[in-house]
């Protein structure tokens, strides 16, 4: 810096002819590339063409070319896709909070289509579905290696049809599950008080969720007897949504401050999302509960309360989504493009991809022995983030730890039936979980509201 302001007009020059031969490589690089996707197109041009008139049975082109922009999708990363028109119709119904289907989140691995999370209350979880099962074939028709788009419209049909699903689980047979299918209108907040603890348990992110939170709390505070020693936020198997619905949530328990930022492939791309002025419980002991299907907005907020010390985070390592999707629409009949455009970051600039939230109290739903480890690594490696397709390397290089049996798990007398709450509501009723220094990085006032 001080050899520019010494000699201003020599360092003028120089960055002329730099911004000149800077300029004149941009061009040239970009014309080489232009004309290297120009070359592969007329490449998949040929192969399309030769296809069509030589392979054993006539296909359906479009189906092939549609086929062909999902796998190169895909081959991106594990959440990037193409939406026909249909499906970009039926993922904006679904954010708006009611929809029809078996009430499931999916998505490919190896071929497979594999559970994230079945919602509360809908046909998927009331017929006993879990997180981390694989959907093999849907009425007795194999849907492996199916793009997962198609796979999922299989899944779907008129209200009231029947289907089943082909299940396959760890250490047990297949199975067959039969379904009926409804209209989802998902109950995306639950509440109850346990005694002098407040219980939340949010199931997706979407535009009901925010509205649908705030009566809850109320009902919460009313519900509550004596002294209120606390709130269990429970995001266990909450499979994320809108990145809005995240930040309006985390607004209500901390005076403003940020809650996350995201950046993207460019320098200026970077973007800092401050909370709202919504504080609903600002001085409220909190502990929120995750698990390994606790992922992408679910971890925004678990990040962001763990990191602004409002919250103590309880269970075990969550999903490890730390990426970011756009929809971009591609016109009138074209559908749209679901897309990675950036990468979020915890409010400490944590980078959770691949890695997920580490709990401040690690706490087993289930009694493990050591005998487990086995079992926990096999998990472990086809239901996190980091084990699926394609998916983006943490570039702070943060890992997920190995499996291992948690410091704090049910004894072998347990007869509760949530041992995880159990712990929750004991770390609240003695004191240990204060709500800290909720406004510790909240200096800068909330400027942006997305």
């Amino acid at each position: 810096m001080r050899k520019w302001w010494l000699a201003p007009v020599i360092g003028a020059g120089l960055l002329a002819a730099t911004v000149g031969v800077s300029a004149f490589a941009v061009t040239t690089n970009q014309s080489a590339k232009k004309a290297e996707v120009y070359q592969q197109l007329d490449l998949f041009a040929d192969i399309l063409a030769k296809a069509q008139a030589n392979y054993v049975t006539e296909f359906d082109t479009n189906e092939a070319v549609e086929a062909a922009i999902n796998g190169m999708l895909a081959s991106l990363d594990p959440h990037s896709s193409y939406l026909d028109p249909e499906d970009f119709k039926d993922m904006q119904t679904q954010t708006s909070g009611e929809y029809g289907g078996l009430g499931i989140e999916v998505t490919a691995q190896d071929g497979f289509v594999k559970v994230v999370s079945p919602m509360d209350g809908t046909p998927a979880a009331r017929a006993g579905i879990k997180s981390g099962d694989f959907l093999t074939a849907i009425d007795g028709k194999s849907i492996v290696g199916l793009p997962l788009n198609d796979a999922v419209k299989q899944m779907r049909g008129p209200v009231g049809a029947p289907l089943a699903v082909t299940v396959v689980r760890d250490g047990v047979e297949p199975f067959d599950v039969s379904l009926t299918r409804e209209v989802i209108r998902p109950e995306v907040v639950k509440s109850k008080a346990i005694g002098d603890v407040g219980y939340i348990r949010i199931t997706t992110f979407n535009e009901q969720t925010v509205k649908a939170l705030d009566g809850a709390m109320e009902k919460v505070r009313k519900d509550v007897k004596g002294q209120f020693k606390g709130l269990v936020l429970d995001l266990r198997d909450n499979p994320g949504g809108l990145l809005e619905a995240s930040i309006e949530v985390t607004s209500r328990f901390v005076n403003g401050g940020e809650v996350v930022s995201t950046r993207g492939r460019r320098e200026g791309d970077q973007r800092r999302y401050n909370a709202v002025r919504a504080t609903r419980f600002p001085d409220v002991p909190i502990v929120v509960l995750v698990n390994g299907g606790s992922a992408s907005a679910a971890e925004i907020v678990a990040g962001a309360l763990q990191d602004r010390k409002r919250a103590v985070i309880m269970g075990v390592t969550s999903f490890g989504k730390g990426s970011v999707q756009t929809v971009l629409p591609l016109g009138p009949g074209k559908g749209a493009m679901r897309l990675t455009t950036s990468r979020y970051y915890t409010p400490a600039g944590r980078s959770i991809q691949g890695a997920g939230i580490d709990p401040d109290f690690e706490v087993a739903p289930v009694r493990l022995s050591d005998k487990d480890i086995a079992e926990l690594k096999t998990r472990a490696a086809r239901f996190t983030e980091a084990s699926l397709p394609h998916a983006l390397q943490n570039e702070q290089g943060a890992e997920r730890k190995p499996p291992h049996v948690p410091t704090d798990m049910p004894p072998a007398d347990y007869k509760g039936e949530d041992y995880q709450l159990d712990q929750a509501v004991a770390l609240l009723r003695a004191g240990k979980a204060a709500p800290g220094a909720s406004n510790a990085m909240a200096a800068t006032p909330a400027t942006v509201t997305p």
